[in-house]
C-alpha cells in the first residue's frame, strides 16, 4: 500500500512524531484525529508497558521508552522512522503483522524469538506481541497500536529449568539402571540415623517410600544393635563413612547377613543432610565362612582325640617294654605282658585301619567287590562282630528280619562293616541294660535296615553333621562315649558307592536315635526262594563270548565270575597285547575293556580291535574310573560303544550286553 491509498496519509504526521509538539499543530491538521486519539498517544508515552504506535505501511514510529528498550536503545535516533529501521531483524515477522493489522484485522503471538544485537553480540530474545487497530471517527484505520513484552528472562530460566530436569532424569535414569543391575539393598537415612527413607529392599528386607523410625527394632536382631549403634555414633561423629557386617531380619522371619556402607551427604552450609548407602547380602560367604571354621574346629578336636586315643595305648605297650627289659618275668607274667601288647596293637590298628578307610573314601580309591547279598545275612555277621560289646554292656539286641529275600548288589566286606559301625554307634551311646532293635524291610525298589535305639539321643544339631567327617558327640570322662568322627563318616560314604542313602533322626536327648540306611533292591529279589546268584543269571537270557581286559587281576577275576554266573562264557587277560593275540583267536562277541592300561591303554587298544577284521563288529565296552565328559568323549571317538564308570552298575551292564545280540 503506497502513500495515495493511506486514508490518513500526511507528512506533517511524521514531524509531530519526532517534535512531540501536540500544541503547536491542531488536532485537524493532524489528517482528522479525533480527540481521543491524542489521550492514547499520552497514555502511550506514560506506560510502564513496552508499547508503540504504528502510523502507514512503515510503521512511522511514536514508542514510549519501554519500547526503546526493546528496540535496543536506537531512539531518538528512530523515532518518527520506520519500524523497519528500530527493529532490522525482526522486520520479516512484524512487516507482516503491521500489514494485516493496517487491514483491520489483530495479531497475537507468544514466544516469538528474534536474534537481535545485544551487550555487543548476537542474542536470541523471545517477545510476546500484540497488534492491534486503531481506528479513526469514520471507523477507517488510522494507525497500529504495538504492544510488545520482552521474556527472554523468563523464557531462559524455562530452558535453564527445564535442562536441570533433563540432567536429573538423565541422573534418576543411570541410578535406575544402576540399582536394576544390583542385587544389593539401597537405603537413605535421616542425618542422625533415627528415621529409614526410601528403601529398594530386593526382598532382603522391605521396600519403603515413607520414612521409617522403627527400623532397628524391624531389622536388628537385639544382640546386633549395641554394636550397630555404636558404628553409627562413631560415623556421625567423625562425619565419615559408616561400614558395618551385621545380622539382619529378613523379610521371610528369617537371620541374614549384610555388609552395610553409608556416606554422609553434606549440605552448603557444612552440615550432614543425610546418609546413601547400600547393603549387600553376605549370607553364604558368611554361612560359608562358619562352615569352615566349624570344620576347622572339628578337626581340631579330632586331631587333638586321635593323639589321645594313640597314647592311650602306647602307655601300657611302654610299661610291658619296660618290664620285659628287666628279664625278671616268669613265664606267666610274659604271657600277661605279651597279651597286654597283642590287645594294646589290635586296638591301634584299629584306629589306622578306619583313618585308612576314609582317605581311600574320600579319595575315591575305593573298589567294591559287587555280588548278590542278602541285606538278613549282612545283618547277621554284623550282629556277630559286635555281639561282645552288645554282651560287656547288658544291651538287649532283637532283629525284625523280613521273610522275604532281601537282595542288593554290593561288597559284603563293605556292607558288614557298614551295619556293625552303625550298631557300635549304638551300643557306645545307650546306656547299660538299654535295648536295640535292628529292623529290615523291602519293596520293590529298595531295602532298608535300620538300628534304633534307646540311649542318649541327640540334639537337632548333631542330627544334622552326624554324618560329617570329624562330627563327634560330646564325651564322657570314662570316654565311654563320643568318638573319632569317622565311622558313620565311613558308613555315609561307603552307602553312597553302593547306591544308596543313610540318614538319621531322633527325638531329641535322652530320647533314643534311628539310624537308617537303604540300598537299591536287586531286581528279581521279590522271589524269597530266589539264591543270589540264580537271580543274576536270570537277569541275562541270552549267552555271548566275552573278553574282560582289566590289569587289575582281582577286578577282572570278580567281573569275569558275576558274567559266568550270568550265564556267559568269558576269557580274561591283563595286558593289552595278549588280549588282542586272544580276541583274534577267540573272535569275542563284547570286550569289557579298562581304559587305564599298561603299554598300551584301553583306547588305543579299542582302536586296534576295530581295525582288525576278527573283531572289527565286536561290543566294546569300556570299564573305567575316568568319568569325565572328556573322558567318554576320548572313548567313544576310539571306538567304543559304551562309557561305564566303576563300580559299575551291572544292571545297566547286563541291559547293554542283552540288547547286543539280535532277538
Amino acid at each position: 500500500m503506497d502513500d495515495m491509498e493511506w486514508p490518513y496519509a500526511g507528512g506533517d504526521i511524521a514531524a509531530l512524531i519526532r517534535t512531540r509538539d501536540w500544541g503547536a499543530t491542531p488536532l485537524g491538521a493532524v489528517s482528522g484525529w479525533p480527540e481521543r486519539l491524542r489521550g492514547l498517544v499520552d497514555t502511550l508515552l506514560e506506560s510502564p508497558v513496552p508499547t508503540a504506535l504504528l502510523w502507514g505501511p512503515d510503521g512511522i514510529l511514536l514508542y514510549n521508552d519501554g519500547y526503546a528498550v526493546v528496540c535496543g536503545q536506537r531512539h531518538p535516533a528512530v523515532l518518527g522512522g520506520p519500524l523497519r529501521d528500530a527493529w532490522p531483524e525482526a522486520w520479516d515477522f512484524n512487516g507482516r503483522m503491521l500489514a494485516n493489522c493496517l487491514a483491520g484485522n489483530h495479531e497475537t503471538h507468544d514466544n516469538v524469538s528474534f536474534l537481535l544485537e545485544r551487550d555487543g553480540g548476537p542474542r536470541a530474545s523471545w517477545f510476546d506481541l500484540y497488534y492491534g487497530p486503531v481506528r479513526g471517527a469514520d471507523g477507517l484505520v488510522a494507525g497500529v497500536l504495538a504492544t510488545v513484552i520482552e521474556i527472554t528472562d523468563k523464557v531462559e530460566a524455562e530452558q535453564a529449568r527445564a535442562a536441570q530436569r533433563r540432567q536429573l532424569d538423565r541422573a534418576t535414569s543411570r541410578y535406575q539402571a544402576l540399582t536394576a543391575a544390583t542385587s544389593d539393598v539401597i537405603y537413605s537415612m535421616s542425618a542422625d540415623w533415627c528415621e529409614m527413607r526410601p528403601v529398594d529392599g530386593r526382598g532382603f528386607i522391605k521396600d519403603t517410600s515413607e520414612p521409617v523410625q522403627s527400623w532397628v527394632q524391624d531389622y536388628v536382631p537385639p544382640e546386633e544393635q549395641p554394636r550397630m549403634l555404636a558404628a553409627i555414633d562413631k560415623a556421625i561423629a567423625t562425619r565419615s563413612v559408616f561400614e558395618l557386617e551385621q545380622r539382619v531380619l529378613r523379610v521371610d522371619g528369617s537371620i541374614g547377613w549384610t555388609l552395610s556402607r553409608a556416606v554422609p551427604i553434606v549440605g552448603e552450609d557444612g552440615a550432614i543432610e543425610e546418609w546413601f548407602g547400600v547393603a549387600s547380602d553376605i549370607t553364604e560367604r558368611k554361612l560359608a565362612e562358619e562352615k569352615l571354621k566349624e570344620s576347622d574346629r572339628r578337626k581340631d578336636e579330632f586331631l587333638a582325640m586321635l593323639a589321645h586315643e594313640l597314647r592311650n595305648p602306647l602307655a601300657p605297650i611302654g610299661t610291658a617294654a619296660t618290664l620285659l627289659q628287666t628279664g625278671r618275668l616268669d613265664a606267666d607274667r610274659v604271657r600277661t605282658t605279651s597279651q597286654i601288647i597283642g590287645r594294646q596293637v589290635g586296638h591301634m590298628t584299629e584306629l589306622i585301619d578306619d583313618l585308612l578307610d576314609v582317605s581311600r573314601v574320600t579319595r575315591g580309591l575305593i573298589t567294591l567287590e559287587r555280588t548278590a547279598l542278602d541285606v538278613k545275612d549282612v545283618v547277621r555277621d554284623a550282629v556277630e562282630q559286635v555281639a561282645p560289646l552288645v554282651a560287656a554292656r547288658g544291651h538287649t539286641l532283637k532283629l525284625d528280619l523280613a521273610s522275604e529275600a532281601t537282595l542288593v548288589l554290593g561288597d559284603g566286606k563293605r556292607l558288614v562293616q557298614v551295619v556293625s559301625n552303625i550298631l557300635n554307634n549304638a551300643a557306645k551311646y545307650t546306656r547299660e541294660g538299654g535295648s536295640i532293635r535292628v529292623t529290615v524291610a523291602a519293596d520293590e525298589t529298595r531295602v532298608t535296615f535300620s538300628v534304633t535305639d534307646d540311649g542318649v539321643g541327640m540334639t537337632p544339631d548333631v542330627v544334622a553333621r552326624a554324618f560329617d567327617l570329624f562330627a563327634q558327640a560330646e564325651r564322657t570322662s570314662d570316654r565311654s562315649t563320643g568318638g573319632l568322627g569317622l565311622g558313620l563318616a565311613l558308613v555315609k560314604s561307603l552307602v553312597e558307592l553302593h547306591g544308596g542313602t543313610a540318614g538319621c533322626a531322633s527325638p531329641g536327648l535322652g530320647r533314643g536315635s534311628t539310624f537308617h540306611v537303604s540300598l537299591p533292591r536287586l531286581a528279581g529279589g521279590m522271589a524269597a526262594s530266589a539264591d543270589a546268584q540264580a537271580v543274576l543269571a536270570a537277569e541275562t537270557l541270552r549267552v555271548l563270548r566275552i573278553l574282560v581286559v582289566d590289569d587289575n587281576a582281582d577286578a577282572a577275576d570278580m567281573l569275569a565270575m558275576l558274567l559266568e554266573a550270568a550265564g556267559h562264557r568269558v576269557s580274561v587277560e591283563h595286558e593289552p597285547q595278549r588280549a588282542l593275540e586272544r580276541a583274534r583267536a577267540e573272535r569275542p562277541q563284547a570286550c569289557l575293556i579298562d581304559i587305564g592300561l599298561p603299554d598300551m591303554d584301553g583306547n588305543m587298544l579299542a582302536q586296534r580291535l576295530r581295525a582288525d577284521p576278527a573283531t572289527a563288529g565286536a561290543l566294546l565296552v569300556a570299564t573305567t574310573g575316568y568319568g569325565q565328559d572328556s573322558d567318554r568323549r576320548r572313548s567313544l571317538a576310539a571306538g567304543f560303544d559304551h562309557h561305564l564308570v566303576k563300580p559299575l552298575d551291572l544292571q545297566e551292564l547286563y541291559a547293554i550286553l542283552d540288547a547286543s545280540v539280535p532277538g
